[in-house]
């Protein structure tokens, strides 16, 4: 009969373990995701929120017409969230022992979504329901290649490839799909 492994590597392990590199800070031997991977998606993340940041802040200061408070209240509290966004990224951007590009030059390319600025109301709710929509179905892939097991290590697989990452995709993603839903309620009611 085996002896089972334990859930926990054992201590003395983990402890010579965290003595050997500690120049890479939270990355650790135990870090299973491809880091130059990771950094290149946070930083296009990255760029994302403060596009949308921008055109949110933009669609609050033009947004006019009769149904205009009530979008531009939406428009300056998603801009503030999505500022929220590109500073948790940013953060986590630094924890991995990457560098956060909040260069203008590129942004645009940089972002998955699209900077259009929107003419009348419902131009802007619309550009903003489509670029959330984007948010929602590139950061939910984010977050599954994060979370993805490789299959040729599930004997001494203990977890995801970056859970951290993982779970600050997933927090921005929920908030993404508030956001589309808030949008398509507005442009509804448009």
């Amino acid at each position: 009969m085996s002896e089972k492994q334990p859930f926990l590597t054992d201590i003395k392990t983990i402890r010579e373990r965290a003595r050997n590199h500690i120049e890479q800070g939270a990355v650790t031997a135990g870090y299973a995701a491809d880091r130059e991977t990771v950094l290149k998606l946070l930083n296009e993340a990255l760029a994302t929120e403060i596009v949308c940041t921008l055109r949110y802040k933009r669609h609050y200061y033009m947004a006019d017409g009769l149904n205009a408070k009530i979008a531009a209240d939406e428009f300056l509290e998603h801009a503030q969230q999505e500022q929220q966004h590109a500073d948790w990224l940013a953060e986590r951007i630094v924890q991995l022992g990457g560098e956060p590009n909040f260069s203008p030059e590129g942004l645009q390319s940089r972002s998955h979504a699209e900077y259009v600025a929107g003419d009348t109301l419902k131009e802007m709710v619309k550009e903003d329901l489509i670029a959330e929509r984007i948010a929602i179905d590139s950061y939910r892939e984010i977050a599954t290649y994060l979370g993805d097991k490789d299959p040729t290590e599930i004997a001494t697989y203990l977890g995801d490839k970056d859970p951290t990452t993982r779970r600050i995709m997933e927090e921005i993603l929920a908030q993404e799909e508030e956001h589309a839903d808030d949008m398509a309620a507005i442009l509804e009611a448009l």
